[in-house]
């Protein structure tokens, strides 16, 4: 089977590929340090010669391995019990944020209602409005509700959308056949019989965007846990980190990588892992109303 030969490479294309293999260096190279770091005993990590891999000799498995269990295994900053509290919090909050958000674009992009465009410009709106300038009226308000202290203030609001989220699925929607509708409506559907059968199935790409993104929002958020979260064995990997980072005597510089490799594994592993469902789920809603 002949293949088609490949289109001659331009100035143009040169360039490009050029600029995008810079990037790729310069966003990739902290990590890569970041990495390389974790995996050095002390003396190497915090030696003033530039290297990027541990020496040779050294025995770079063991000291590796003594790092990151060092680093699990702090008596003081229990990164098991910090885990466990961001895995609870980041559920609870993909589970609301995914249901809500489905339905309240379901309503904006597929019934007709009066002051429906009003409505969504409003909620587009609200995208305006820093999380410091909410911060003070959601602590009065959860301080009343006795919430202060508790994860609670950490997912419950996911429970109630976020406007990007209601956006980016709206404009998905709006790219199904409204064919599919009209058709399941004769069969007898309801509007929940229809966002239930047929829209949800046919917008997983798009939910597994806004589940991925709020994930990653939770899983790095800082500010939010460290005004509402008051006990240490309530705190987040983010506040567990910047605590580990700031205890006193002054942590190694191999152990502090350590510690934020642990942190940025998952999500980093997670984006791999959905890279074409991430893509899929951006592009399936380009389309105009």
């Amino acid at each position: 089977m002949n293949r088609e030969p490949s289109p001659p490479l331009t100035l143009r294309s040169a360039t490009s590929l050029v600029t995008l293999l810079i990037a790729s260096v310069l966003f990739l190279a902290p990590i890569v340090w970041m990495m390389a770091t974790s995996w050095k005993p002390e003396a190497q990590a915090a030696s003033e010669t530039i290297r990027l891999f541990a020496d040779p000799v050294a025995d770079t498995p063991a000291a590796a391995k003594e790092n990151y269990s060092a680093v699990w295994n702090d008596v003081t900053i229990r990164f098991p019990i910090y885990l466990r509290n961001t895995l609870i919090v980041a559920l609870l909050s993909v589970v609301g944020m995914v249901l809500s958000s489905a339905v309240v674009a379901y309503g904006f992009a597929r019934v007709q209602w009066r002051g429906r465009s009003a409505l969504f410009t409003l909620v587009l709106a609200t995208m305006m409005i820093p999380f410091p300038v909410l911060m003070t009226p959601l602590f009065v308000l959860f301080a009343k509700i006795g919430w202060i202290g508790t994860l609670r203030p950490l997912w419950v609001p996911a429970w109630f959308g976020a406007a990007f989220n209601i956006f980016l699925l709206r404009q998905f929607y709006m790219g199904i056949p409204r064919e599919l509708d009209e058709a399941a409506r004769i069969d007898g559907c309801s509007h929940w019989g229809i966002f239930w059968r047929i829209i949800l199935p046919l917008s997983r790409p798009a939910l597994a965007v806004v589940a991925l993104f709020h994930f990653m929002y939770v899983w790095n958020d800082f500010l939010a846990p460290m005004v509402f979260v008051q006990h240490q064995d309530m705190f987040t990997l983010a506040l567990g980190l910047q605590l580990y980072q700031s205890k006193a005597g002054n942590t190694p510089w191999n152990l502090l990588m350590a510690a934020s490799t642990m942190v940025m594994a998952p999500v980093l592993l997670l984006f791999m892992a959905t890279q074409r469902t991430f893509v899929k789920g951006l592009t399936g809603g380009a389309s105009k109303e």
